[in-house]
């Protein structure tokens, strides 16, 4: 019985140590079907996503949604604390309970409670003094316990403030989008929004931003997978929305509209892709990309779709339905980054954003440019007013 408790025991303890110390401080993806973490998160998230989906009302969908990811996060450091204890519980146990208490039972079960307790009070440094080790093994033992307790402590403490700072840092750019392309964001409406004069300079900053943030994206979220469970603050936006709208923006940029921003373009479309793929690899959806890739689910752009693509490019000035070759080179692009998202968005419960974006009652840019248009039409009549007087007042002079 102590030989299982021993191994049982160095189990549960080796276990949370490694694995804490791969999720939390490993600057790098872990590796491993067998992580504590990883089973933690297949056994809590497969159920949890199964009935946030069945519920009807949206806003409560999302809250369902919503709550998980600070939820696991608070049940996960739960569970390493468990392991914690109860391996060290079980480290004791094997000594033979080698304790004076004057609570303790003579069974095995009374001894394992009292080891489990000593155990606890020890990881969490209560320190209560009431149970005294009567072996130099215990009390090493004891030692070791308690200075894992201060380093999981402390962990803890660090631990929380970086993930809060990579999901701020996140969704700042994810709401600036929503003045540039929409809510949710399109494709069609960043470049609509930017088809003013000196728009395209203005595109190649944009797409600067995005490229630096698909790479902060990678490395945070590759490193916290824990991450993506987080969702906006609105509904409307998302961190896989945003990422693929501006992947579908640079598509058309580089297939399309060659120009000032498509060379950028392509820098930002390689660093948002590596992103999405290797954000499926961390929650291994290769069978379910493959799936999408086999064209198993909904098209993004279907036929109609594709002439209202058209009919609004052309309005801006663009190509698409003029260049024989323009659609296939879109399609081939799509075919590079859209099997990935939409394996993203089916595990995660996520939208993706379409390409022709619907009529919107409530858009603030469209508030606000119809605000603007009214001033700039007021400025007109007034400069024109003001002309037609001078010219007025210029030619009674005259005479």
């Amino acid at each position: 019985m102590r030989v299982v408790a021993l191994v049982a025991g160095l189990l549960f303890c080796l276990g949370a140590v490694v694995d804490a110390f791969q999720t939390i401080i490993l600057p790098r993806r872990p590796t491993g079907r067998f992580r504590i973490t990883r089973l933690f998160y297949i056994a809590t998230w497969v159920p949890w996503a199964a009935v946030a989906r069945r519920i009807r009302n949206r806003k409560l969908r999302e809250m369902a949604y919503s709550t998980y990811g600070p939820g696991s996060l608070l049940f996960l450091l739960m569970l390493w604390a468990l392991l914690l204890v109860s391996g060290f519980g079980l480290l004791l146990f094997a000594l033979g309970t080698p304790f004076a208490d004057a609570m303790a039972a003579g069974s095995e079960l009374g001894r394992l409670r009292t080891d489990l307790y000593v155990s606890g009070t020890t990881l969490f440094t209560l320190g209560l003094g009431d149970v005294v080790p009567r072996s130099l093994a215990a009390r090493a033992l004891i030692v070791c316990e308690s200075g894992t307790g201060l380093g999981f402590v402390a962990l803890v403490i660090g631990y929380v403030p970086v993930l809060y700072g990579a999901f701020s840092r996140r969704e700042v750019s994810v709401a600036l989008l929503d003045a540039r392309a929409g809510s949710p964001p399109t494709s069609i409406e960043l470049l609509r929004r930017h088809s003013f004069p000196g728009g395209q300079e203005a595109l190649v900053v944009l797409l600067i931003e995005w490229e630096r943030w698909s790479a902060e994206l990678l490395e945070s979220h590759v490193s916290y997978p824990i991450l993506c469970y987080y969702r906006s603050q609105h509904d409307n936006q998302s961190w896989l929305s945003a990422l693929t709208a501006v992947l579908d923006s640079c598509a058309l940029l580089i297939s399309v509209v060659p120009g000032v921003a498509s060379r950028q373009a392509q820098l930002t479309f390689a660093m948002a892709r590596h992103a999405l793929v290797d954000l499926g690899h961390v929650f291994q959806l290769e069978k379910q990309e493959a799936k999408w890739r086999a064209h198993e689910g909904a098209d993004r752009l279907p036929p109609a779709n594709f002439e209202l693509l058209c009919g609004e490019m052309k309005q801006m000035g663009m190509r698409l339905c003029g260049d024989p070759e323009a659609p296939a080179r879109l399609h081939a692009l799509r075919a590079l980054y859209e099997p990935h998202a939409h394996a993203l968005a089916d595990y995660l419960g996520l939208s993706l954003p379409r390409w022709v974006p619907e009529p919107r009652a409530k858009d603030q840019w469209k508030t606000v440019e119809a605000v603007r248009s009214q001033a700039a039409s007021v400025l007109k009549d007034s400069v024109v007013s003001d002309q037609s007087e001078a010219i007025r007042l210029h030619s009674e002079e005259r005479h």
